[in-house]
């Protein structure tokens, strides 16, 4: 069961970087984030009822959902209950938040993310890695944040430092910030499915989490690497959202 949880924001802890990738509540607590620098959404015949659709076949595609400037500055947690995906001994722990007051539901949010965590592509291909989707007051170890584009930019740099423009997401000492309009909107770069550039999204910045850096394209018709910038242009290569292929091979470029 998944619920919405009103919590002050967690303070990030750990090293971070920017990037441009890519229910009811129980109690209520509010924390605001950081200001932003000065400068930088008749009777029909009966049929046989649709079998129900994967949660992630279902994800909501470019929607009409609004994506406003500024946010409260306050976060919502998705009060879940997770399995740990992936085999690895390094288990990563984390909450999700959305900002409060936003047409996007925490919860709805969560399952997104733990789905997008618990791909056969993603980064629990990898032997040394393992996730679990928490709530709040649970022990863990990030917590990956959604929010407007301003309050994505000032905690983008709050924690790191650096101008994320409205546009970007970052990753930052304790976690991720997801810009709301690249998580509704997607990019003119990437032409999938909005859950596969939410994946992107996800992917790219987990990567940074995880010690990756920012790759290239390897070559024309080649598949994008999930570290590549790919909102700054494809340099030939697809666009891609998974770290790994359906090989289980990294996808990786060189250094950029």
């Amino acid at each position: 069961m998944v619920l919405g949880l009103l919590v002050p924001a967690a303070y990030f802890m750990g090293g971070g970087r920017s990037d441009a990738s890519s229910g009811a509540p129980q109690s209520q607590r509010t924390s605001t984030a950081p200001a932003p620098p000065r400068t930088p959404s008749s009777s029909a015949p009966v049929t046989p009822p649709t079998p129900t659709a994967p949660r992630t076949s279902a994800s909501p595609r470019r929607t009409k959902i609004r994506v406003p400037a500024k946010g409260s500055g306050r976060f919502t947690t998705a009060q879940a209950t997770g399995k740990k995906v992936g085999s690895g001994s390094r288990l990563l722990r984390y909450v999700v938040e959305v900002e409060t007051g936003l047409e996007v539901s925490p919860g709805r949010a969560a399952e997104e993310i733990e789905d997008i965590l618990a791909a056969p592509r993603g980064w629990t291909r990898s032997p040394g890695t393992a996730f679990q989707l928490v709530g709040a007051g649970a022990a863990h170890d990030l917590t990956i944040k959604i929010a407007t584009p301003a309050t994505a930019d000032s905690l983008c740099w709050a924690g790191i430092q650096q101008d994320t423009g409205g546009e970007y997401n970052c990753e930052v000492p304790g976690g991720v910030v997801v810009n709301l309009k690249r998580w509704v909107e997607g990019s003119g770069t990437f032409t999938g499915p909005i859950h596969d550039y939410r994946a992107l999204i996800i992917n790219h910045e987990m990567g940074h989490f995880l010690g990756h850096s920012h790759q290239g394209c390897a070559g024309p018709g080649k598949p994008a690497p999930v570290m590549m910038q790919q909102i700054k242009g494809l340099n030939g290569c697809v666009p891609n959202a998974w770290p790994y292929d359906g090989n289980g091979t990294l996808i990786t470029g060189p250094p950029a």
